[in-house]
């Protein structure tokens, strides 16, 4: 066992985007991964939507897995597998529901089983496998949930009344948002949206606002914030200020051993060295005239 200093090295984001029906989490997902990424071509979309994604081949040339039914834990691990092989660097789950409430998911197979509470042993770890999937996945994850509907009568400014639709509880097992970097919750037709949950601290308690590659692109920005990983390799050396401070940053980099890097450890050791011996001859020049 060994503590180390927390860092946002490598971060790959988990994103949820949930909402009723016709609310637009396709596609804020899609505008998402592309500010994420800036390569259509470095997308995945897992498609349980009854190939929806073709809606928006106009956008770009983003990659397609249509998943069909039966939706078991098993699929999902397999679809998002294949899509890592492919060499994505954002994969969009759309939707997660379908694990949970869909032909073959987690419901379906646990009232297959009986529908007991015992049961529910047999599942939960099938579906922890699929969350843990997401969660240790090399690639960025942006999933969409589908969000139970319920209507209002809501007055207008002019005195009358409309029907609008909400979403209210999310088409999952309870607790998966807790899992996330961020939450979206798209609140209604006009595609507005709030987080209810955010690790980054970029967008809760403020103002709802429509999602666009801009959102993807900021959320990059924190990933890459403070990283060490996106300071060229001489900039490092040169920041050092001690011999501790070198040696270190040598002897926990392996590909700092190159030897196209050896000239510039050798030139930054030779002025710490210099540097040592002139605050050395200076202090020693103190002790002697008092």
């Amino acid at each position: 066992m060994q503590l180390k200093q927390s860092k946002k090295q490598h971060v790959k984001l988990r994103i949820g985007i949930s909402g009723a029906s016709g609310f637009g989490k396709t596609y804020s997902a899609l505008q998402l991964a592309y500010g994420i990424t800036q390569n259509w071509n470095k997308i995945a979309l897992i498609d349980t939507e009854n190939a929806s994604a073709s809606l928006y081949a106009d956008l770009g040339a983003f990659n397609v897995l249509d998943l069909q039914a039966p939706f078991s834990p098993e699929r999902y691990v397999e679809a998002i597998e294949t899509c890592e092989k492919g060499g994505m660097e954002a994969i969009i789950i759309d939707s997660i529901s379908h694990e949970w409430a869909g032909t073959g998911g987690c419901l379906q197979i646990h009232e297959q089983l009986g529908g007991r509470f015992q049961d529910w042993a047999k599942i939960t770890p099938r579906h922890q496998a699929f969350i843990d999937k997401i969660l240790q996945s090399k690639c960025h994850i942006i999933t969409t949930t589908r969000r139970k509907t319920d209507y209002s009568l809501d007055m207008t400014s002019n005195g009358k009344t409309k029907v609008v639709k909400h979403g209210t509880k999310e088409i999952t097992r309870d607790g998966f948002e807790y899992e996330l970097t961020v939450n979206f919750e798209i609140v209604n037709e006009n595609h507005l949206v709030k987080a209810s949950k955010d690790r980054t601290g970029l967008f809760m308690n403020k103002p709802e606002f429509v999602i666009s590659d801009a959102v993807g692109t900021k959320l990059m920005e924190w990933c890459n914030s403070g990283s060490e990983a996106n300071v060229p390799i001489d900039e490092r050396i040169n920041r050092c200020t001690s011999m501790k401070e070198l040696v270190d940053l040598y002897q926990k980099n392996d590909e700092f051993h190159a030897d196209q890097f050896k000239t510039l450890f050798q030139q930054k050791r030779k002025e710490l060295e210099q540097f040592i011996k002139t605050q050395n001859v200076k202090q020693n020049g103190i002790n002697t005239s008092t």
